[in-house]
């Protein structure tokens, strides 16, 4: 098997978890690539997005705390968009990184917003994917459906059967291999058992009383002062098309594509997803 072209990292931060990253090799003349996975994926969802964008950029994933290979936290309430901001710049601190070209997917989307209000200079630009400052009751409540209840399967292919199962209104073309290859993405093996590498704590944010209903067109706001594409699943439930051209009014600088035939979310290796990020990368940096 070819060697991976990428290293493994790990930081500690301030409340002592070890979180993973991968490091791919690229130029030290402009900022990194950063990417910042969605509430249930990890590192391992951006590899064909690394392999493109690498060496031409140093491309960073991180695994998001009880994720992937990042370490489950023993206080669940601690799984917030808030605090996986501040592991963020805490991994930027530890690697001497002063700003990153920040791509996040869903929930990384929403941490990138929150990043754009507490530390922006941080920030160089920045890639949404098929997230917003306002996300539908029905997608939210399609995630919640599947989320955490601590599935194990006894195959690779009964694992990939069940993303279908869950996911396939997203992905109506996908095929059997694709489904395998989202499986080994998004779980791993467990005692003779393939589970999804989550902590299933991270279900909990859905759990509870009610939470106060928080206004982040002020975060998008923030963001859209830096460069700016957003990329939108055109069939997606959770960021809806009129939640999506009220962006496009609000941002008049930034870039939006949408991805034809896909939900939430685009993998970011779709043919429309990869040519206007190309575009927007070479119009950041000639």
């Amino acid at each position: 098997m070819a060697e991976p072209r990428y290293r493994d990292g790990y930081v500690v931060v301030a409340d002592g978890l070890r979180l993973h990253f991968r490091d791919y090799p690229g130029s030290d003349d402009r900022p990194p690539l950063l990417c910042l996975h969605g509430l249930t994926r990890n590192a391992r969802d951006f590899e064909a997005f690394a392999e493109r964008y690498s060496p031409r950029f140093r491309v960073i994933a991180l695994d998001f705390r009880g994720r992937g290979d990042s370490d489950r936290d023993p206080l669940p309430a601690r799984y917030t968009p808030l605090a996986y901001a501040g592991d963020v710049i805490q991994l930027l601190d530890q690697l001497a990184i002063a700003q990153a070209i920040f791509v996040g997917t869903s929930l990384g989307g929403l941490v990138t917003m929150a990043i754009a209000v507490t530390a922006p200079q941080r920030i160089a630009a920045s890639i949404l994917n098929d997230v917003g400052p306002k996300l539908t009751q029905a997608g939210l409540d399609r995630i919640q459906s599947y989320v955490g209840k601590g599935e194990r399967f006894a195959s690779w292919d009964d694992a990939a059967e069940a993303l279908a199962r869950h996911q396939g209104a997203a992905y109506p073309g996908y095929a059997r291999d694709d489904w395998l290859a989202m499986a080994r993405r998004n779980c791993r093996e467990d005692d003779g058992a393939v589970v999804f590498d989550y902590d299933a704590a991270i279900a909990n944010v859905f759990k509870g009383a009610p939470t106060p209903k928080v206004d982040l067109w002020p975060l998008f706001v923030a963001l859209a002062q830096k460069p700016l594409l957003v990329v939108r699943g055109a069939i997606s439930e959770l960021l809806s098309a009129e939640v999506f051209e009220k962006m496009r009014a609000v941002a008049l600088r930034a870039k939006f594509a949408v991805v034809p035939g896909v939900g939430h979310a685009p993998i970011l290796d779709e043919p429309a997803a990869t040519a206007a990020i190309d575009d927007f990368l070479d119009e950041l940096t000639g």
